[in-house]
Order: C-alpha cells, then structure tokens, then sequence
C-alpha cells in the first residue's frame, strides 16, 4: 500500500490553554475526510466528556498492559494521568482514506516522528504568556497552585516548538482555524516553522 492509498496523518500539540481542542473541533466540521484518533487516558471522566468520544478511559493497569503489549504508537504521562494512541486504530483510519489527527503533546510527536516519518507535525502557540495564563484561569476548574504549575509546564512545552514541522499562532481564533485548515488540506507551506518574526514570538513566550 503506498502514500497516495492511504490517510495523511498529522500530529497537533500545544502547550495547555493554547486553544487546541476548539481548533480541532473547527477543522473538523469543515475539512473532508479528517477525524481525530481518539486517545486512551488513565485520568477520571470530567462530568461532560463520553466514552469513546473524547477519550478511552481505561484503569492504570489496562494501560500499563497496553504499553506491554505494544499496542501504543506513543503513549505519554501529562499531569499524572498517562495518554496514549492506539497502533491499530491509526492504521484502521488512514487505511480508510481518512485524513487522521493527533491531539497529543510534544513527547508523543516525537515517538510517532520516529515511527512515522511521513506524518505532519503542528505546533500551536498562544499569543502572548499572559494571554496562555487568561485561558487557563477562565476555564474555573483548578486551584491558583494547579493553574501555576500548568503554566510552567506549558512554558516548558513551547520549549519546543521548532521541533514541528507548521506553527499556528491563536491569537484570532477564525485566522488560526483558517491557517489549520490550510495546512490540513495540504496547502500550508507558508506556515513552515522557519517564517519570519516567529523566534521573536517565543522569545517573549518563553521569557528569553
């Protein structure tokens, strides 16, 4: 089976309170034929989320017979709570012609870069550190000592983000879901890591 027979695939991280999960949702009713895998997480169901709609929620030891068996295409452990992607599901997708996204964080990019170097990877940064601080507090679900440590940790994420293939700034959200849709559809070479005022961008984000 060759490239042109199956799903691209494409791997989007950010830093926590990036706006990466209502980007996605967006991309997702206006570009054909791409669905996000749906990861498998040992962390407890928030009071809106489904089964097998926002996650596979599975015990410790499930997963950790998973990452055993080598069911995993990456698997990462984010804020105590371990996240993986399933091989097989990947492969079921892409087989099917369908376009598949990853919503995972910098570690599991790296693993499934190694495994699949035809996959795409996306980084999204917010626009300012304290725009990045704003999102975390309004979502009103962790305590000042949590929301500093997300903080810190996504500064320690956006660390690296020149490891990515495309950067998308949210700072508009319509502009950021019109840049990733463009490089989902395949057309978002100007959106390459190497642009222009990027490095200055960080720079402040990540207080160099």
């Amino acid at each position: 089976m060759t490239a042109k027979d199956i799903g691209r695939l494409y791997v989007v991280a950010a830093p926590s309170g990036a706006g990466k999960t209502s980007l996605l949702r967006a991309i997702l009713e206006q570009v054909p034929n791409t669905v996000v895998s749906i990861s498998y997480t040992t962390r407890t169901k928030r009071e809106k989320e489904q089964e097998g709609v926002d996650y596979r929620f599975v015990t410790d030891s499930e997963f950790q017979k998973m990452v055993g068996a080598g069911e995993f295409l990456e698997h990462a452990r984010v804020f105590d709570h371990s996240y993986g992607t399933a091989r097989k599901d990947v492969a079921s997708l892409r087989q099917n012609k369908l376009n598949v996204v990853l919503e995972i964080d910098w570690q599991g990019a790296s693993q499934v870069r190694e495994i699949m170097p035809d996959s795409e990877s996306i980084f999204i940064l917010p626009p300012t550190r304290q725009a990045l601080e704003s999102r975390l507090r309004e979502r009103s679900t962790d305590s000042d000592e949590v929301i500093k440590r997300r903080l810190a940790d996504s500064v320690a994420d956006m660390s690296h983000w020149d490891e990515f293939d495309y950067i998308v700034v949210n700072d508009e959200f319509d502009t950021a879901v019109d840049e990733l849709r463009e490089i989902v559809s395949g057309n978002g070479g100007r959106y390459r890591k190497n642009r222009a005022r990027l490095k200055d961008l960080v720079s402040d984000l990540l207080g160099e």
